[in-house]
């Protein structure tokens, strides 16, 4: 239902123009010098390159000698076996720091443990490193929270992909009595004979303008994080109340008039176990846009 809003018009193109014979480069090998000197880093950025691969062993040049190689080699498997048990570290002083409630349950699943920590010792990103040690703690406490799949998916996103999903948690409902978020974006309500004389209100608020772009709505698509398409409820009858919760504040809301649902997008299964680590920040914005396009159809509490 969301209209992909990136068209435009193709800019003109100008017919290229013969060289005049006094700006011709005549000379190739100073063409070629000249492409490669545009090319080559800077001395920043060469040095910004040599030490991201110093972190895995990699120098621009290795010993020809069989012994020097095997011990080039044997370096680098000790310099990235050291940087997984630092991240392992990581995540374990992370989650020792988590205040969560204790509860009386099952123990914890042996083979989660261990795919746990396969997957947590290749997470370097201090933000990452943050939601895995809150994750353990949370399965800790009570087993069965996460399941692997989430895991898996957790350990593909990156720290720039974590923040776009914050933006999605800043702004996500729930329903009462119900543990799967949405983000409510409007209503539908069946066109009757009457409606063709009331003035034209808008039906869907557009994220983007708090905070949720358009490619920040496929990203999490892709991710499988949100359901690809907007899905409706239940129509409503006339007066039939819902409550909600948007980060701290409650809502109800009550339908003034029959045939009118509510449109969202609703998080998946991995998304809404992953919604539960993530801080809820409130997106004031957000709530008033909603509640404007929403007091067309309904009553808020």
């Amino acid at each position: 239902m969301t209209p992909d809003p990136y068209t435009s018009s193709l800019p003109k193109t100008k017919r290229p123009t013969e060289p005049s014979p006094a700006s011709r480069n005549d000379n190739p090998n100073q063409s070629a010098t000249q492409n490669v000197q545009q090319d080559t880093p800077t001395h920043f950025v060469r040095q910004k390159i040599l030490s991201w691969f110093s972190r895995v062993g990699i120098s621009p040049s290795m010993a020809k000698d069989p012994k020097s190689q095997r011990n080039t080699l044997e370096r680098r498997k000790q310099i990235i076996e050291l940087q997984k048990a630092v991240n392992l570290q990581a995540v374990l002083n992370i989650a020792l720091n988590v205040t969560i409630t204790e509860s009386e349950s099952d123990g914890l699943d042996p083979d989660w443990f261990f795919a746990f920590s396969n997957m947590a010792e290749e997470i370097h990103s201090p933000g990452m490193q943050e939601l895995w040690g809150k994750i353990f703690a949370v399965e800790v406490s009570k087993p069965g929270s996460f399941s692997l799949r989430s895991l898996q998916m957790l350990k593909l996103l990156t720290h720039r992909d974590a923040k776009v999903f914050a933006k999605a948690v800043s702004i996500a409902s729930r329903r009462q009595h119900d543990t799967i978020p949405r983000i409510l974006v409007g209503f539908h309500r069946k066109k009757g004979i009457l409606s063709f004389f009331k003035r034209a209100v808008p039906e869907q608020l557009n994220l983007a303008s708090v905070g949720l772009s358009y490619p920040d709505l496929l990203a999490l698509q892709d991710m499988k994080l949100l359901y690809a398409s907007e899905i409706e409820s239940g129509e409503y009858a006339e007066g039939q109340q819902t409550s909600w919760r948007c980060g701290a504040e409650q809502f109800t809301l009550e339908s003034k008039q029959p045939g009118v649902a509510l449109v969202y997008f609703k998080f998946t299964a991995v998304g809404s176990e992953l919604y539960k680590l993530v801080p809820r920040k409130q997106n004031p914005a957000y709530l008033s846009a909603l509640k404007g396009v929403l007091s067309e159809v309904f009553n808020i509490h």
